[in-house]
Parts: structure tokens; C-alpha cells; sequence
């Protein structure tokens, strides 16, 4: 059967860019076999990956719309596509019985006796070409998910693809973002007649972090403090993509309120680093004390209505 990306990912087939990169973010958060171990979960989340690869790429979604799955497979040649398309009057991605043109030509497959650039020489002015030169291998796109630490702090990684026996180093540099894109020179198809071969052009995606987000090279963080930390003040840990620092909690500090460490967001090369932006929020202790129940029955008098001054 053939795959429904936009149905794999639960968006129309008008989703604009946003509408898709939320509805990945939401599935690849839901689904990451990291946060939800399980066979069924691994299998869904690479489906969800899977589509997004295609759907998040302006120029791999088009030719999705126009040709269906047959413009994922390896090879797959558009200009080809469309030109069998117009010479035998239809394109039919499965290439049945009947008329229309065979997929398997599209790939240099169909064609018997001679070389498949060939194909339709004889349409296109002068019949068969001599034997061409070396000519570069084609790019290769394909995609990785990575976790939202990695991202900031850069990392490398170990690529296996189909067809290709030893596996592909990729350095993915400090800092790259959602839907970053990386050029690994000389990874691509190989080269024809001795020529060079092709690059592989890696997107990149992130998951989620359930406490961090970014905001260009900024870092956010709402950070949980107590009541008593919140009245007293004092220090606190603060993870950073530098490691751990300790942060001075002001006493009588509000919820809401934000403190900025700078320097401490992210940090690309040739760039100076953002800023972390920390958010004080009040967490309440939990459970039934009695003398919990008692403390916070001794604060009543000291606790004006904190919302008497809105007004709309």
C-alpha cells in the first residue's frame, strides 16, 4: 500500500511549513523511543521522521505531490519522469500493465541493450550519444534526529545507509538548529567513468527538551524554586550547555520573575555566544502534613490578594 505522508504525520495536504514542523515536533515527542520505549513506538517514530524528512524539504514535497512515493526511491529522476510522462500521456507510479510508462525505465532498469541515458535520444535530436565522460556522482539527501543537548552542544555520529558497506562519520558542529543542513563532501553516488563522487546533504532534526527552548542563540529555562528559597533567597544549581553553575536566588523573589546569565546559551563558531534566560517559578510542597497544612494557615495574614490591581 502506498504510504500517505501527509496522513502519517495528521496534516492536510495544503499544511503550510509550521503546521507540519509542529505536528513533528508534537508526534516525534510522543512516539521517541527514548522517552517510550517499545517496538511499536520505535516503528511509529520513524515513520514520523520518515514523512517529515520529505515534507519538511520544499523541493522533495513538490515532487512527492507530483509523482506520489514513486519519488522516494533511490534514483528517482524527475526530469525523466515527466518527459515519459508526456510521451506515453501518463505517469502511473506502479507501472502496470496497460499503457502508461514502466517505473523501472525512470531508474535506467527497463531499458535493454544500451545505456539508459539513451532513452530518448532519438526524440530530442540526433538518436544515440557517444560514450560520456567521467561525470560527478549525483548528491544524496537524507536526514538525522538528534537529541536536544547534542544539538547545542555538537556531536558525532556514525551513519549507516542502504547500499553503502562502511559507515559515514558525520561531525555535527555546536549549535545547529531544526531542519539545519549539513554538507558531508564526497559521500554521495559515485562518480560515472572515474568521475568525483557526489556529496551527502544531511537535514537535521531536533526533538524537544522538556525544559529548555530556544529562541535563536538564546537559551529559556523555567526554573523550579521552593517557597522558602523563594522568601530567603539563596543558591541554586543551573545546568548550561558549559556544565553546571550556581545562581543567586534573591530573597523575596517572585514567581515569574527572570534573571539573564550571559554567555551562557548557545554557542556557534565564528559567532558570540546567547544568553540563558532563567525563570523563577514557585513549586508548592507536596503531600498532606499537618504541618504543612499549619504553615500556610500562619501565612493567611500576610497574603493580600495578589490579583486586586487587574483590571481590563
Amino acid at each position: 500500500m502506498a504510504r500517505d505522508l501527509y496522513g502519517t504525520l495528521g496534516v492536510a495536504k495544503s499544511a503550510t511549513e509550521e503546521e507540519i514542523k509542529k505536528a513533528f515536533r508534537k508526534l516525534a515527542a510522543k512516539h521517541h523511543p527514548d522517552r517510550n520505549p517499545g517496538k511499536a513506538n520505535e516503528d511509529r517514530f520513524k515513520e514520523v521522521n520518515a514523512a517529515n524528512e520529505v515534507l519538511s524539504d520544499a523541493k522533495r514535497r513538490a515532487l512527492y505531490d507530483e509523482f506520489g512515493e514513486a519519488s522516494l526511491q533511490q534514483g528517482f529522476d524527475p526530469d525523466r519522469a515527466r518527459a515519459m510522462r508526456d510521451f506515453g500521456g501518463q505517469f502511473r507510479p506502479q507501472g502496470r500493465a496497460g499503457g502508461g510508462v514502466n517505473l523501472e525505465d525512470l531508474f535506467g532498469q527497463g531499458v535493454q541493450g544500451g545505456d539508459p541515458n539513451d532513452l530518448f535520444g532519438g526524440i530530442f535530436g540526433g538518436g544515440r550519444r557517444g560514450r560520456p565522460g567521467p561525470r560527478r556522482g549525483q548528491d544524496l539527501e537524507s536526514s538525522v534526529t538528534i537529541d536536544f543537548s547534542s544539538a547545542i552542544r555538537g556531536t558525532t555520529l556514525d551513519l549507516r545507509f542502504e547500499g553503502v558497506k562502511e559507515p559515514v562519520h558525520v561531525r555535527v558542529p555546536a549549535g545547529v538548529s531544526e531542519g539545519g543542513r549539513l554538507r558531508i563532501p564526497g559521500k554521495g553516488s559515485s562518480g560515472v567513468q572515474g568521475g568525483p563522487p557526489g556529496d551527502l546533504l544531511l537535514t537535521v532534526h531536533v526533538t524537544p527538551h522538556p525544559h529548555f527552548k530556544r529562541e535563536g542563540d538564546d537559551l529559556t529555562l523555567d526554573l523550579p524554586i521552593t517557597v522558602v528559597e523563594a522568601w530567603k533567597g539563596g543558591r541554586v544549581r543551573v545546568p548550561t550547555p558549559d556544565g553546571e553553575v550556581m545562581l543567586k536566588v534573591p530573597p523575596r523573589t517572585q514567581g515569574g520573575a527572570v534573571t539573564r546569565l550571559r554567555g551562557k546559551g548557545v554557542q556557534r563558531a565564528g559567532k558570540p555566544a546567547g544568553d540563558l534566560y532563567v525563570k523563577f517559578f514557585i513549586r508548592l510542597p507536596e503531600g498532606d502534613d499537618p504541618a504543612i497544612e499549619a504553615a500556610m494557615t500562619a501565612l493567611e495574614p500576610f497574603s493580600p490578594d495578589p490579583r486586586g490591581d487587574l483590571r481590563l
